[in-house]
């Protein structure tokens, strides 16, 4: 075992890293189907029917009580920032259906022969420090004996029912935001690769860190239509996702998607998580370039496993302005383009215009 005052690099601990330890899409979709839906319940809102976020069960009050879990394995080395980036992660999914935060408990899977336990202590730590900076308790937990380290928090928000936002609601005339820059994956596979430039250092984590609290104050818009946040799946897969699910056609100007400075690099580089492939293998037939053209440098981007990435929301017109100075008073301005249109299903469910 490694003492706790030895340097330490958690990524080399793992086979995986964040929300690229996703299973993909379609050997997901393999675990789900049959009869995993039921038995239903009349007060279940949204549950296993759907592929949403979060579950969220009727109070019958008003209101809604919203339920989820996410853990997975180091995506830094600090166990600190591991904590943290793992923790608003999970936090993440009750703001992505417009809920409130209100209580988190701990997950830990820890190598104990392997991994001190003072070094799982400040994994904790950083969980506390995100939890209260959302205002919420990290009330508890459970810890297992593991291979790998692995940290999360199972979450429980609640939301009025009026306010409920899915990913599975948008409709033809909606624009198309996006709150974070994509190539997370990317700039972390580099890292554990020792082979990130030296001035791509921490901007992974700098975003990876903040809260997506923005999440909340969307969904008290009721021009708000659909509502996500871009995880291990990648941009593409939740947009699939999303126009899937609401039986429309999403287009994308790629040239207005929002990347991290470096991704165009490390794509030329063949530099990207495992899952990038994984992603783009389950639901790459679905989206389509409007050249015609296969844009082979494009597609490790459009498939890049996202943690703890930006909030995907469609919005009718009549409340794009509303929408747009939400984000700007957020200090998100930098968000407040549009990336695309939400129009009447075509032959896929996305549309890339380069």
């Amino acid at each position: 075992m490694i003492t706790d005052t030895e340097p330490i690099r958690l990524t080399q601990y793992s086979h995986g890293a964040g929300c690229g330890c996703k299973i993909a899409p379609a050997v997901l979709e393999e675990i789900l189907k049959g009869s995993f839906v039921a038995p239903d319940n009349k007060r279940l809102l949204v549950g296993n029917h759907s592929k949403d976020d979060a579950a969220v069960y009727d109070l019958e009050n008003g209101t809604a009580l919203i339920s989820t879990t996410d853990f997975f394995m180091p995506i830094v080395d600090d166990p600190f920032d591991f904590g943290r980036i793992a923790s608003a992660n999970a936090i993440s999914d009750v703001y992505a259906m417009g809920g409130t935060p209100l209580v988190a408990i701990g997950i830990l899977g820890w190598p104990v022969n392997v991994l001190p336990p003072a070094i799982a202590s400040k994994v904790v730590a950083g969980a506390a420090a995100i939890c209260a900076e959302a205002k919420i308790p990290l009330a508890g937990g459970h810890s297992i004996d593991s291979k790998e380290p692995i940290f999360g928090l199972a979450v429980t928000g609640t939301i009025n029912v009026s306010d409920i936002k899915q990913n599975n609601t948008a409709q033809p005339g909606d624009y198309i935001f996006l709150t974070k820059r994509i190539g997370v994956g990317m700039l972390t596979t580099a890292e554990k690769r020792s082979r990130l430039l030296g001035e791509h250092i921490g901007l992974a984590k700098k975003q990876m860190v903040l809260l997506n609290s923005v999440g909340e104050k969307l969904g008290k818009i009721a021009a708000v239509t659909a509502m996500t946040d871009v995880t291990g799946f990648g941009l593409g897969g939740h947009l699939t996702e999303v126009a899937e699910g609401s039986r429309v056609t999403a287009i994308i100007d790629w040239k207005k998607v929002p990347l991290i400075n470096g991704v165009e690099y490390y794509a030329s580089n063949n530099i990207y998580p495992d899952g990038t492939k994984r992603n783009w293998n389950s639901y790459g037939h679905n989206i389509a370039f409007a050249d015609g053209e296969s844009h082979e440098d494009i597609l490790p981007i459009v498939a890049d496993p996202q943690t703890n990435g930006g909030i995907l929301f469609t919005v009718k017109e009549e409340g794009l302005n509303e929408a747009i100075q939400l984000l700007n008073s957020s200090g998100l301005s930098e968000f407040a383009t549009p990336i695309g249109r939400i129009i009447e299903r075509q032959a896929t469910p996305v549309m890339l215009q380069t």
